[in-house]
């Protein structure tokens, strides 16, 4: 038997979806990447060699899956509508040694039990109503993916990439950089999709650090928590929002200063190192 697994074309998709009756969810975001230039695009974003194993989120009909195959990778599909898993198994990919798919809801297990990601890329074209939180889980983690290749919309991949200071800086660049360095993005036309979603697309890399910013999973969760706080209510300077987290200010006060910030400073100014350097100062204040 073969290992290609090939391309779906549009033609494909439509056939398939009009022979089995197969009616699209928009509440799980099912919009499909067709184009064969696209997909190959991020497969070598990617940078996928044989050998290499790879976390994809949200399969549906196996569209990337299969140029993921084709270019060797062994591939865990985690894929949350049992329709397309049945689909997966039965038609696309049935046998495919080199393919593993699991029925589960991937947001909720990487909420609910820590995995081991080392030597992973998570590449996948993600469900955009659960994309944010998922890729935030996964860097959140104690040990995320190596590399992250993920397709959402243009808006969320900017403010991942965002840098301080810049306007659409805030939380989820934060929590994403605490691990990863974003590297470089590209624009997807909604053509490329099937159905067209209502809004630009984009996919993005992102690299994991070699030295982390945070030392483990629960200083990651303490640096998560005054983040959230910080940029609750975005306008209030920093000495304000952090009350409800470390009590009375001059703490806060004395932290700020010894990273190198007024207490009028607002969250959108503070690099992700130094919001880890600041929860560091807090955390020893209150011990």
């Amino acid at each position: 038997m073969s290992d290609r697994a090939g391309y779906l074309r549009l033609s494909d998709l439509r056939k398939i979806l009009s022979e089995s009756g197969l009616m699209l969810t928009k509440s799980l975001g099912q919009n499909f990447l067709h184009d064969g230039n696209q997909l190959d695009r991020i497969v070598r974003l990617a940078e996928i060699v044989p050998g290499d194993r790879v976390l994809e989120v949200g399969p549906g009909m196996g569209a990337l899956t299969g140029p993921l195959l084709d270019a060797g990778a062994h591939v865990l599909a985690i894929e949350k509508d049992h329709r397309l898993c049945d689909f997966l198994t039965t038609r696309r990919l049935k046998g495919h040694p080199r393919f593993q798919l699991v029925h589960e809801d991937a947001l909720e297990r990487f909420k609910s039990r820590p995995e081991d990601w080392t030597g992973w890329k998570l590449v996948a074209n993600l469900p955009y109503s659960v994309g944010s939180p998922i890729i935030v889980e996964l860097a959140l983690s104690q040990h995320p993916p190596d590399l992250m290749v993920v397709t959402l919309q243009l808006e969320v991949i900017e403010k991942a990439f965002a840098a301080p200071a810049s306007p659409t800086y805030g939380l989820l660049s934060i929590l994403i950089q605490l691990s990863y360095e974003p590297v470089e993005f590209f624009k997807l036309p909604s053509g490329c999709f099937f159905p067209p979603p209502d809004v630009t697309s984009a996919c993005g890399l992102f690299r994991r650090l070699e030295t982390p910013l945070c030392a483990d999973a629960d200083e990651k969760v303490a640096v998560s928590r005054l983040v959230k706080t910080a940029f609750r209510q975005r306008r209030k300077t920093m000495a304000n929002s952090l009350k409800s987290l470390y009590g009375g200010s001059d703490a806060i006060v004395a932290a700020l200063d010894a990273i190198g910030h007024p207490p009028m400073q607002r969250p959108e100014k503070l690099a992700p190192a130094e919001f880890v350097h600041l929860t560091r100062h807090l955390s020893s204040g209150q011990q």
